[in-house]
């Protein structure tokens, strides 16, 4: 079936398009011209007959995340039959014709490349394993649009800017540090979406929370967008799944330092669960105000949090991985002075517990006892 508008399409996955003269929807309305983007025609084949739009392109174009079709899908950029589809859920029956117009990165368009230093710890043909340092954002946003890890990445890796989000897959907080993955490909980073959903990508992270906790254990609440406050999160009954696993590692005076392991990756997840559980993390500037029941902690600039951990499996080789990344050395310093504090309590009082005892070195002096001591004389009545 021919579609009746003019264009040139180029059928390969890394074709370059030509003018199109845009589509006529469903409804009659005219679509926005996509002429600069990419373009992809083929014919449904039969064995996508029966399947819904947004699976037959998960199928025919796997190098796109299912999220990132249905978007486009919703865009307009997606005709059966020269038709304009913005219905993920729409059923072919196969042997239609099929465009798909890849729409650009926002995020890369907007962005520079700039000379910001990373600290590599990784890189490969196939993805990058970075260590963020405190301060720096991930993403160009409202009140940052330069001087960012996407920026940096594309000063490091030029070809960066064919990959969306110059393929970062998960984010850190600006003031939270450590381990970071970037995919140098799309299917790379399609990937990685993919691991991340199947929750093999293993996230280790250490905290310095406040209060002392007695065990460790699981957090399963969802989180979603506070219902007043919208810059933040928070436990809410509609948000999404959100399950986050911590253990012990240390504990101090009036903290307590423990490693929390995440199954999924919400926004600000670590935070709003600690502090869900009354232990907000040390220094949170954002969900450490309401907790008034615990220690304050000891100063800090900065939410107490280190991305210490990460483990995938590799996506050109398949081999499992684990890095590790040291403690940054605020938050090392931090954490010695915590443990030296405890240590003056804890010699302190074991001082006052010897001179009690310097005190009754003889014994002391016994003012009254039931019986000889014998155990019949538990039995007193």
């Amino acid at each position: 079936m021919k579609i009746p508008h003019k264009k040139t399409v180029v059928d390969t996955e890394l074709g370059v398009p030509h003018a199109t003269s845009g589509k006529t929807t469903d409804d009659g309305k005219k679509s926005a011209d996509y002429s600069a983007n990419a373009s992809h025609a083929l014919t449904v084949p039969p064995d996508c007959g029966g399947l819904r739009l947004d699976q037959a392109l998960v199928r025919l174009w796997p190098k796109h995340s299912r999220n990132r079709l249905q978007n486009w899908i919703r865009e307009g950029r997606v005709s059966v039959g020269g038709q304009i589809v913005s219905e993920p859920k729409h059923k072919l029956w196969g042997g239609e014709s099929l465009e798909l117009v890849e729409a650009p990165d926002e995020h890369v368009l907007s962005s520079a490349p700039e000379a910001i230093a990373l600290n590599i710890v990784h890189e490969d043909d196939t993805l990058i394993v970075l260590d963020k340092p405190a301060g720096l954002v991930v993403h160009p946003g409202s009140g940052n649009w330069s001087g960012t890890l996407l920026n940096a990445l594309l000063h490091h890796e030029p070809s960066l800017e064919m990959v969306p989000r110059a393929g970062i897959v998960h984010r850190l907080d600006k003031d939270t540090t450590g381990l970071m993955v970037v995919a140098k490909t799309l299917e790379a980073q399609t990937d990685l979406v993919r691991q991340l959903q199947a929750r093999t990508v293993k996230r280790y992270y250490q905290a310095l929370v406040r209060g002392v906790l007695e065990a460790g254990g699981t957090v399963d609440q969802p989180i979603g967008r506070h219902p007043t406050q919208r810059t933040k999160m928070a436990v809410v009954r509609t948000g999404k799944p959100a399950r986050t696993h911590y253990r012990i590692v240390e504990r101090f005076i009036d903290c307590t330092l423990v490693e929390c392991a995440l199954e999924t990756g919400r926004t600000h997840q670590i935070r709003v669960h600690m502090t869900a559980i009354g232990h907000p993390l040390v220094g949170d500037p954002v969900y450490g105000g309401g907790a008034s029941r615990v220690p304050i902690g000891p100063e800090f600039p900065r939410q107490a949090l280190h991305a210490r951990r990460l483990g995938l499996i590799h996506p050109a080789t398949g081999k499992p991985m684990l890095w590790k990344s040291n403690m940054p050395d605020d938050m090392a310093e931090l954490i010695e002075t915590a443990r030296t504090l405890a240590f003056e309590a804890r010699a302190l009082a074991e001082g006052a517990d010897d001179d009690w005892d310097e005190d009754f070195a003889d014994g002391p002096e016994i003012i009254y006892a039931y019986g000889d001591g014998s155990e019949d004389d538990d039995d007193i009545d």
